[in-house]
């Protein structure tokens, strides 16, 4: 028998709703059920490639009910990125069965990469994450393909972890991050 995956553990504040997070730029706000159509629809094309897609609306079903659980469960999760009032994509940070760390991850809908989006969100939710949670560090896993993706968590002062455990088996070349403790 295979053992079952230990669920990860969150913190000992956890529970309530996704927070919205300003930036200079972006309102990054807790999924809402009128958001799954275009997060299914990004799931389906092959920009999600590099998340193992394209994915049909049952994975993106499962996946955008994973992000919104987190917060109430764990006390950090998945936010939809808003700029000038539309939706621009996804950023998280979520740690699911067979995830060996904390990942932080996003992505952008078409027509909204090359403006510093994904940076930006990204910035924003590891900072609150590490300032509301007991979670130390987190790491992003990209497939080795994606040079948008990685260049981001390079931006973010991530540094490639050769040695880092992987998800199941994965091929993705992991990016850690500072520590909360790195940036104060």
């Amino acid at each position: 028998m295979t053992p079952r995956p230990t669920y990860p553990q969150g913190t000992p504040s956890v529970g309530g709703p996704a927070p919205v997070l300003e930036t200079a730029r972006l309102r990054l706000r807790g999924l809402q059920p009128g958001d799954f159509e275009a997060y299914a629809a990004f799931l389906a094309t092959p920009r999600s490639i590099h998340m193992d897609g394209p994915h049909d609306r049952d994975t993106a079903w499962s996946w955008f009910c994973n992000d919104t659980a987190h917060w109430p469960l764990f006390g950090y999760g998945g936010l939809m990125i808003e700029a000038d009032g539309e939706l621009a994509g996804q950023v998280s940070v979520t740690h699911g069965v067979t995830f060996p760390e904390h990942e932080l991850g996003w992505f952008l809908f078409d027509g909204f990469e090359g403006k510093g989006y994904a940076s930006e969100a990204a910035r924003a939710l590891r900072d609150h994450v590490y300032s509301t949670t007991e979670i130390p560090g987190v790491v992003s896993y990209c497939s080795p393909e994606n040079a948008g993706s990685i260049a981001v968590a390079k931006r973010l002062g991530a540094v490639y972890d050769p040695d880092a455990p992987r998800p199941d088996g994965d091929t993705c070349h992991v990016y850690r991050h500072p520590t909360r403790e790195a940036l104060q």
